[in-house]
């Protein structure tokens, strides 16, 4: 019986198809974008555009479907991240090597592991201040800060629609709107 080869960045890099991604040295799809995904993390990114901006509270650089290699065998596709602008001065390109300062899942039906377990374990190894999850079909939003050696639970909002939610407390973000209300 052969040994399992786990894969690594290059593997990913040269791999054939797109929307993939490198979890615990295996090449996984990433899931098939809903509606519901895709208005979450655009309008999240459009609540969130003052703090990429030099003229709003600023310091961040934040970035959509961006994949950060941690690990020899763990590069995930983050579907929103930021990093502090002091800690990385200069705007990041292709895929990036710096552990975020702040990192969104829209958890996706049937990759809730991958998002609530797995990745949560991997963003708490590597020290990822913030951790937010948000489950579009149940309207929620759960906020995790890194707290010593484990995260834990700063807000956990359902069908809320406005909150201030570290590190992006500076600004009260529309929850209604991010979660698809109106437009």
């Amino acid at each position: 019986m052969e040994a399992l080869k786990l894969k690594t960045l290059d593997d990913l890099l040269a791999w054939p198809e797109e929307r993939v991604e490198l979890i615990d040295g295996e090449i996984v799809k990433r899931p098939m974008a809903r509606s519901d995904h895709g208005v979450v993390q655009s309008r999240a990114t459009i609540e969130l555009g003052p703090f990429d901006k030099t003229s709003g509270p600023g310091g961040w650089w934040i970035i959509t479907e961006v994949s950060v290699s941690y690990e020899l065998h763990q590069c995930p596709s983050h579907d929103i991240a930021g990093w502090r602008k002091e800690r990385m001065p200069e705007r990041p390109s292709g895929v990036i090597d710096m552990a975020p300062d702040w990192v969104c899942e829209i958890v996706s039906p049937g990759h809730e592991r991958k998002d609530t377990l797995k990745l949560f374990a991997l963003l708490q190894r590597h020290r990822v201040p913030y951790y937010w999850l948000i489950w579009p079909e149940d309207r929620a939003l759960i906020a995790y800060a890194l707290e010593g050696d484990g995260y834990r639970v700063v807000r956990m909002l359902f069908d809320e629609p406005k909150a201030r939610i570290p590190p992006f407390e500076a600004v009260e973000l529309d929850l209604g709107y991010i979660l698809g209300d109106g437009g």
